[in-house]
């Protein structure tokens, strides 16, 4: 894969010094930029893409430290390397402090700026990485549950994660497409390079084509400096292309001879780019709906779909609603009360996981972090499952009319018995959780005759 220019900017008020350290960095091979002070060296930086910054600590407006401040503020990951006399080191030690990448001190030559300046890129270069690579190898992490649907999930994942197959996921909105893609990554050879994601539905469509496959300097107006795309950022690695039905058609063509041909172009570029990449494609459409719709190409169905994965939607596994709720408040350090776990298995979930994960954080915060009972959850869940089957003698007694307060009755009987098991019969803690006074609880146990 070829590298592509580095633009780096150096800052000095000292014009002979600005006009050296220019010609070093030309003659290193780098796109040298030029600043003055501080204020100057933030317009370039708005301006340009820069990819670091050498600058001089005392110059008038704005000096090296307020401006490492005020780039560290608008870009956190940018290289700053700090270049100061000899008899200031604290300096340059306050620099580091700040944020700064490195320091060299003066007189330098022109083979320590290149390291510095190389070792200041290659530790940028791994931030960025980092962004990306999976906190953990396993590749079934995240993916919970026992149901028959999950079990064949697991399996599918397993036989796929060594090949070299493109492989499209299927399934409707907030199943968990990225996480099994991100799990066929962790269990294949290409594991330890980049998995590169990329949602095709969130990107315009005049910059999708730059965003995948990068473009050449001045291909198009703001190209100011060459780029690469995802394909060349993942290569060696998994790409995996999310919503594809939402990218045009002509793009489409071109990711089509990118995955026969395994060559990219950037855009406004003719030089043919070698990558090795696996893709994994997702969709929350019927393929087949969308081929007839003209939202998908009929070839590029088949170079995609050369092992599928259907992901079950949650309303298919209820059987992992319990699984899937506590694994996601441990990391609150939440319990849930058996109502609050039946009333999130009778609900349908239209918005699947992702809803169950949002609906259960947002319960957590007005319990308190404490114990989510049912009245901690939204009302649209609560509403109809409220009348659902007595658990007790006296609720079935209480059942057999339509009257209100028997209703009310039935409600009551069920917070309180929720609340007492899930405080081990603690009266003053049970109803903290129902929010009403020990008093009051005591005398709605002896007005339901509950021991």
């Amino acid at each position: 894969m070829s590298e592509s220019i580095k633009t780096i900017l150096a800052v000095d008020d000292e014009p002979s010094m600005l006009r050296l350290l220019e010609i070093s960095l030309r003659q290193a091979g780098y796109q040298p930029l030029t600043a003055k002070d501080g204020r100057e060296a933030l317009e370039v930086i708005r301006t340009h893409d820069v990819d670091c910054v050498v600058t001089d600590l005392h110059m008038p407006r704005m000096d090296g430290l307020q401006l490492l401040k005020e780039i560290r503020q608008e870009n956190a990951e940018l290289p700053v390397i700090i270049v100061t006399a000899q008899g200031e080191v604290k300096s340059a030690i306050e620099a580091l402090k700040n944020g700064a990448s490195d320091y060299i001190l003066r007189p330098f030559d022109l083979e320590e700026l290149e390291v510095a300046i190389k070792r200041a890129l290659s530790f940028a270069r791994l931030v960025v990485e980092n962004q990306f690579l999976r906190e953990e190898k396993s590749p079934h992490t995240g993916l919970v549950g026992s149901s028959p649907a999950m079990q064949q999930l697991q399996q599918s994942i397993k036989q796929v994660a060594p090949e070299k197959a493109t492989v499209l996921v299927v399934g409707e909105t907030g199943t968990g497409k990225e996480l099994v893609a991100r799990a066929v990554h962790a269990g294949s050879p290409r594991c330890d390079a980049l998995f590169v994601a990329v949602n095709c539905a969130a990107i315009p469509h005049e910059m999708l084509e730059s965003e995948l496959f990068g473009h050449e300097k001045g291909a198009f107006t703001g190209a100011i400096k060459e780029r690469i795309g995802k394909f060349e950022l993942a290569d060696g690695g998994t790409l995996f292309l999310d919503e594809i039905t939402e990218m045009p058609m002509q793009l489409q063509a071109k990711l089509l001879r990118a995955l026969q041909e395994n060559l990219i172009e950037r855009v406004g570029g003719n030089r043919p780019i070698s990558v090795d990449i696996r893709v994994i494609a997702a969709t929350n459409r019927n393929p087949r709906d969308a081929i007839k719709e003209g939202k998908l190409r009929e070839d590029l169905y088949y170079r995609l779909n050369v092992f599928r994965i259907d992901l079950p939607a949650l309303k298919a596994r209820k059987s992992d609603i319990e699984a899937l709720a506590r694994h996601f408040l441990a990391k609150r350090h939440v319990d849930i009360s058996p109502a609050a776990i039946n009333t999130l298995i009778q609900y349908d979930w239209p918005g699947n996981v992702r809803e169950l994960e949002n609906v259960l954080e947002r319960a957590a915060i007005i319990s308190g972090n404490q114990i989510i009972m049912p009245q901690h959850l939204p009302a649209e869940m609560t509403s109809y499952h409220a009348l659902s089957v007595p658990t007790s003698e006296a609720e079935t007694s209480a059942a057999n009319t339509f009257a209100l307060p028997n209703a009310v009755e039935i409600l009551e009987r069920r917070l309180i018995t929720e609340a007492l098991l899930a405080t081990n019969g603690n009266k003053s803690r049970a109803a903290k959780l129902l929010e009403i006074s020990e008093r009051s609880l005591w005398y709605k146990l002896s007005q339901y005759q509950m021991s």
